[in-house]
């Protein structure tokens, strides 16, 4: 069986000293504030009269606007509403701990005073301020860090930047003079000209060389040692990992690792986007990211006048009611100990302390399984309220029970947080087994993948199975049932991002123990997981299965044929297994 090496763990073994000191304070924040911030907030969304599709700040890309169009824009941007110190404030009371900010999105606009092209803030437009200068000063004031976003390859205004195929259908013409030209002396302004820098969050690395994306890391390290640099400088060289836009799951990470989240849909200001999510959706977020080991950066995007939106506002003063509560199981936590989900919630945790995030409240009791410390006390962290627990080990049934005594009604309802305080070090049972709801659930993750010669199946981000396209590839899993019984079963596949692409249609075959069940992938309902909201599984039933004794099985899917010609492949993300009542 194979676990995934937790993120602290994945430090402490992995990196040398001085990524471990850049990454400490990083770490520990747990919780940080993005935002998109720029000319594109003057269209919001709609150019001479029509609305385009997307995200704000892609307009003049999804539009096609030639530059010479587009730059007329800063002539109009004049942020008089912004305070750099109301900003900050906004984020310090959510619990965010840094902000990151883009000094230059993708329009090649620079949101700060530079010397390398006067198409920039202070003198393009009629605000003539660096509002770069005012947050470093309110950022040091609040006690946050300061962070900025600056997209490395992709420059719309520039020739010889990437992704301008309307002025320059050729391509960019000399990568290395952009590259030289403007990027180097750029990053060598930010982080010369506005005091500590928390990290350089780069972007889109597209068609960055490998020579490229080391020369960036090594300048923000030599002018700024303590300076992080994001895992999207490219080639695998930042000092941590990012995961997908919006993807609150990074499956087996061996890194500490951020997701980047939007409150409603888009990043920056979009003015038909209404879409919001909602205070309880936001802190599960954080508090899932957190539990597998990551660190939560929530999207603002404020108006060309320099507003942050009431409803972002709103939004984050509830997340900051919930984190002054229990803000002390996210900051400064490491993931869950175990390698699986669990029904009711995510676990973080600290020496000899777990936390136990209750989304789904089981009214008066909690069973958990394979937690082989001893606890000696369960309390509830906001009021810090006495909680009765009783914990049992069964070997003869081969497992662990902690059974916790609970208020009929979840104390919060966003998410009621439990404190486990433990004798000695979190311990835990790392076994795949089936969970005190009756549920057994198997991810390609903690299952042994068997590829045949030349394959290309492998587990993306999201630890799910891609470009399984070949019917020679199988997988199997070992796992221990503790309440025999009849179960229905189920695989989960999942969609592409936004739905968009999903193939089907290929027929497998599952051996349960000494039971079979062959059957096709297909569509017989659907599901959205709220730890990767914008890619939607598709749920095939599979038929039903009797288990009729405890101990340990095997369960093995082996595709029997997947028509030629798929795109996608067999997109698995688990096999689940429901007690039938």
């Amino acid at each position: 069986m194979k676990f995934p090496i937790t993120a602290a763990l994945a430090v402490a073994m992995a990196l040398p000293a001085a990524a471990q000191d850049r990454l400490t304070w990083w770490t520990e924040a747990r919780f940080g504030m993005f935002i998109h911030w720029g000319i594109y907030t003057i269209p919001a969304g709609e150019w001479k009269g029509k609305p385009f599709a997307g995200l704000g700040e892609w307009i003049m890309n999804h539009g096609k606007i030639p530059i010479a169009e587009y730059e007329l824009l800063a002539s109009q941007f004049n942020p008089v509403q912004f305070n750099a110190d109301e900003w900050v404030a906004v984020a310090k009371n959510a619990g965010m701990k840094y902000i990151t900010i883009t000094a230059k999105h993708h329009d090649g606009f620079a949101m700060f005073g530079s010397k390398v092209t006067r198409y920039n803030i202070v003198d393009a437009t009629p605000f003539h301020r660096d509002p770069m200068k005012e947050l470093a000063a309110a950022c040091q004031r609040a006690g946050l860090k300061l962070c900025f976003y600056y997209s490395q390859t992709q420059d719309w205004h520039e020739p010889n930047g990437v992704g301008n195929d309307w002025d320059f259908p050729a391509g960019p013409q000399n990568f290395q003079k952009y590259y030289d030209e403007k990027v180097i002396p750029q990053v060598r302004e930010l982080l010369t000209n506005y005091g500590p820098i928390g990290l350089i969050w780069f972007d889109t690395p597209r068609n960055i060389t490998r020579e490229q994306s080391q020369k960036l890391a090594d300048l923000v390290h030599q002018l700024q040692p303590s300076c992080l640099v994001s895992g999207r400088v490219g080639n695998g060289l930042g000092d941590y990992d990012s995961a997908g836009d919006n993807q609150i799951s990074m499956g087996g990470a061996k890194r500490p690792w951020e997701t980047p989240v939007t409150i409603n849909d888009t990043w920056g200001f979009k003015k038909d986007d209404h879409n919001w999510k909602s205070p309880q959706v936001l802190i599960r977020q954080l508090a899932t990211t957190a539990s597998r080991g990551g660190n939560y950066l929530l999207n603002v995007g404020p108006t060309s006048l320099g507003v942050i939106p009431p409803e972002s506002v709103e939004r984050l003063a509830e997340v900051g009611k919930w984190t002054h509560a229990n803000g002390e199981s996210i900051y400064a936590t490491a993931a869950s100990p175990y390698p699986y989900d669990v029904s009711w919630g995510v676990l973080t945790s600290k020496p000899a302390r777990l936390y136990l995030h209750v989304f789904r409240w089981p009214g008066k009791q909690l069973v958990m399984y394979g937690l082989t410390s001893k606890v000696e006390r369960a309390s509830l962290l906001a009021g810090h309220a006495a909680v009765k627990f009783t914990q049992k080990d069964d070997p003869k049934a081969g497992y662990t029970a902690l059974t916790l005594s609970l208020p009929a009604e979840a104390p919060d309802a966003n998410d009621s947080v439990i404190v486990l305080d433990v004798a000695g070090k979190v311990s835990v049972d790392p076994s795949l087994q089936q969970q005190p709801d009756g549920a057994i659930t198997l991810p390609p993750l903690l299952g042994n993948l068997h590829k045949s010669e030349g394959s290309d199946v492998r587990l993306d981000s999201r630890g799910v199975t891609e470009r399984w396209t070949r019917a020679a590839d199988w997988i199997d899993w070992s796992y221990k049932v503790n309440h025999p019984g009849e179960f229905s079963v189920e695989m989960v596949t999942s969609q592409q991002k936004y739905g968009n692409g999903w193939d089907g249609d290929q027929r497998v075959r599952l051996k349960i123990g000494d039971h079979e069940l062959a059957g096709v992938v297909a569509d017989n309902g659907k599901e959205v997981n709220p730890a990767n909201p914008y890619w939607p599984y598709v749920i095939t039933k599979l038929g039903r299965v009797k288990l009729d004794r405890t101990g340990t099985y095997t369960l093995s899917l082996k595709p029997e044929d997947i028509p030629a010609g798929q795109k996608y492949g067999l997109t698995l993300v688990a096999i689940r297994m429901e007690p039938v009542q």
